[in-house]
C-alpha cells in the first residue's frame, strides 16, 4: 500500500510532538515534586525548632521534673498546644519509643500504638536523627526532642500530602489538555505545509519524466530558497547538459576521427623513434665490429691493439650510456618513473652534483664554479641528481678547451631558479625547438666524438616536467649555452 509522503511527514511530526510534550511534562512534574518536597522539609524543620523551643520553655517553668516524668505528665497537653502553633497533628514519644501525648486527644497507647510502617523512622529519631515515612496521603515526620542535657524523646508531625498531590494532578491534566490541543493544531498545520512540499516534489518528478522522454525543460520547475530549489536547479542543469551532450554527438565523432589521426601520427613517430634507436645503436656496433675484424687480420700489430682497445672501450661506454638513457626514458613515459618526493635543499644538492662532476671537468681542463643561496623545493632527490648530472655532462662534452661552467641558483616570485651556463659552441636558433627530442643532436660528428647520444636533454626535460618544474634554453650561437630551470618554492 502506497503511503503519501505528506502523511508520513505529518505522522512523524505528531510523534515528535508527543515525545517532546511527554518529556517536557515529565521534567516539569518532577521539578514541581522536588520543589514541593524541599519546601515541605524546610517547613517541617522550622516547626520542629518551634516545638523544641516550646518544650524547653515548658520544662524550665513550673515544677522541676525529670525528663521521663515530664514526658509522662505533660506530653498530652503539650501536644495539643503545639498542634495549635504548627497547624499539624503532633505526637510526642519518650526515649523508650512509647507515645506519651497526641494532639488528637487520644490517650497514650504505648509502643503498640506505633504504626508498623513507621517503626524504622521512629528508631532513627530515637538515635538523634531526622526521618520521615509516607503513610497514604500523610507524611509522618520524626525528629529528636531535645531536653536540657540530652534527648528526652521524639516529636512526630503529621503532614498532609493531599494538597501537593492535587496540584500535581491538576498540572498533569493541564499538560494533557494543552499538549493534545497543540498536537492537533500542529498536525493540521504540518499536513498543509507538507502538502505544499509534496506538490513541489510532484512537479520535480514530472520534470524528470519529461527529460526521460526527451522533452527538455527550458526553465527550473521550482524557484525556492531551500534544498528543493537546489534540486530543481540541478534537474534544470542536468536537462541542459543532456541536451548539450546529445547535440554534441557529431562533434564527438569528429574528435574521434581526429584522435584516430593522432594515433596514426603517434604510430609513425614511434616507428621513427625505433628507427633512430636502431641507427644510433648500429653506429657504435659497426665501429666495434670493424676493430674486431682488423684485430683478426693484424693481431700482431701493437699500435692497432692499443687503438682498438681505446675505441672499443669508448664505443662500448657510449652504447652503455645510450641503453641506460633509453631505459630511463621508457620507464618515465610508460610507468611514470616512480619517485619519492621530499623537501630538498637546493644549494646542498648542487654542491653534491658539482663535487661529483668536478673530476671530469678537471680532466677536460674546464673551470666549474657554483653560486648558491639557501632554498627548498619539493622534489625526488634521485630525479634532481639525474637532471643536473646530465646538464653538467653536456656542458663538459660540448665545451671549448680551457672553458668554464657556472652553476647558480636563486629564488623570486615563489619560484626557485637554477641556471647551468657553459662557454661552449652554443646551439643554433633553428635547433632550439628540437633539442629536447630523443636522439636529436646539433652536430652528429661531434656528438659521436664526445660520446653524446641525443637522449640526455630529452630525459632532463621529462624529469623536470614530472617534478612540476620548467626548463628553458638561453643561447647565442658561438657564445655558449645557458639552461634555466624553475621549480615551485617551498612555502
Amino acid at each position: 500500500m502506497k503511503i503519501s509522503i505528506k502523511l508520513k511527514f505529518s505522522l512523524f511530526l505528531a510523534l515528535l510532538l508527543i515525545v517532546a510534550v511527554g518529556v517536557l511534562s515529565e521534567l516539569v512534574l518532577r521539578g514541581v515534586e522536588r520543589n514541593q518536597r524541599s519546601q515541605m522539609e524546610d517547613d517541617l524543620a522550622r516547626q520542629v525548632k518551634t516545638v523544641n523551643l516550646r518544650v524547653k520553655q515548658a520544662y524550665y517553668t513550673g515544677t522541676r521534673l525529670t525528663p521521663e516524668a515530664f514526658m509522662k505528665q505533660r506530653a498530652r497537653a503539650l501536644a495539643a498546644e503545639l498542634a495549635s502553633y504548627t497547624g499539624v497533628e503532633v505526637a510526642l514519644y519518650d526515649t523508650d519509643g512509647e507515645r506519651t501525648g497526641m494532639s488528637s486527644g487520644e490517650a497514650p497507647a504505648g509502643a503498640a500504638a506505633i504504626p508498623p510502617a513507621a517503626e524504622g523512622a521512629l528508631a532513627y529519631a530515637l538515635e538523634g536523627k531526622v526521618a520521615y515515612q509516607t503513610s497514604g496521603a500523610t507524611l509522618l515526620y520524626y525528629a529528636p526532642l531535645q531536653g536540657p542535657d540530652r534527648q528526652m524523646g521524639v516529636v512526630r508531625l503529621s503532614y498532609s500530602l493531599e494538597g501537593q498531590r492535587s496540584f500535581r494532578h491538576t498540572l498533569r491534566n493541564l499538560f494533557l489538555q494543552v499538549g493534545g490541543a497543540v498536537l492537533a493544531i500542529s498536525f493540521v498545520i504540518g499536513y498543509l505545509y507538507f502538502n505544499r512540499a509534496a506538490a513541489a516534489i510532484g512537479r520535480l518528478r514530472r520534470s524528470a519524466e519529461a527529460i526521460r522522454r526527451g522533452e527538455y525543460i527550458a526553465a527550473p520547475p521550482l524557484k525556492r530558497r531551500d534544498e528543493l530549489g537546489e534540486l530543481s536547479g540541478g534537474i534544470y542543469y542536468m536537462s541542459k547538459a543532456i541536451e548539450s551532450n546529445i547535440a554534441a554527438k557529431d562533434e564527438e565523432q569528429r574528435k574521434l576521427q581526429l584522435a584516430v589521426q593522432k594515433l596514426q601520427a603517434l604510430e609513425q613517430q614511434q616507428k621513427q623513434y625505433i628507427g633512430n634507436i636502431s641507427h644510433e645503436f648500429k653506429t657504435p656496433l659497426t665501429s666495434i665490429k670493424a676493430y674486431v675484424d682488423l684485430l683478426d687480420m693484424y693481431d700482431d700489430d701493437p699500435g692497432l691493439l692499443v687503438e682498438a682497445k681505446r675505441n672499443i672501450a669508448k664505443e662500448t661506454e657510449r652504447l652503455y650510456e645510450m641503453v641506460e638513457k633509453v631505459l630511463q626514458l621508457t620507464a618515465l613515459e610508460k610507468y611514470d618513473f616512480e619517485s619519492q618526493a621530499e623537501w630538498f635543499e637546493v644549494a646542498e644538492g648542487l654542491r653534491d652534483v658539482c663535487a661529483r662532476m668536478k673530476g671530469k671537468a678537471d680532466r677536460f681542463g674546464l673551470t666549474l664554479t657554483l653560486q648558491t643561496v639557501p632554498a627548498w623545493i619539493w622534489i625526488d632527490k634521485e630525479s634532481f641528481m639525474h637532471i643536473f648530472i646530465n646538464l653538467l655532462d653536456n656542458a663538459i662534452k660540448y665545451n671549448t678547451p680551457d672553458g668554464s661552467i657556472h652553476v647558480a641558483c636563486g629564488s623570486e616570485a615563489g619560484q626557485v631558479w637554477i641556471t647551468v651556463q657553459d662557454s661552449g659552441i652554443g646551439i643554433p636558433e633553428e635547433a632550439r625547438e628540437k633539442i629536447f627530442e630523443p636522439f636529436y643532436t646539433v652536430n652528429r660528428d661531434r656528438s659521436r666524438a664526445s660520446g653524446g647520444t641525443g637522449l640526455g636533454l630529452s630525459l632532463v626535460h621529462n624529469l623536470v616536467e614530472k617534478q612540476g618544474g620548467s626548463i628553458e634554453l638561453h643561447s647565442a650561437e658561438g657564445g655558449g649555452s645557458t639552461f634555466r630551470l624553475a621549480f615551485p618554492a617551498a612555502e
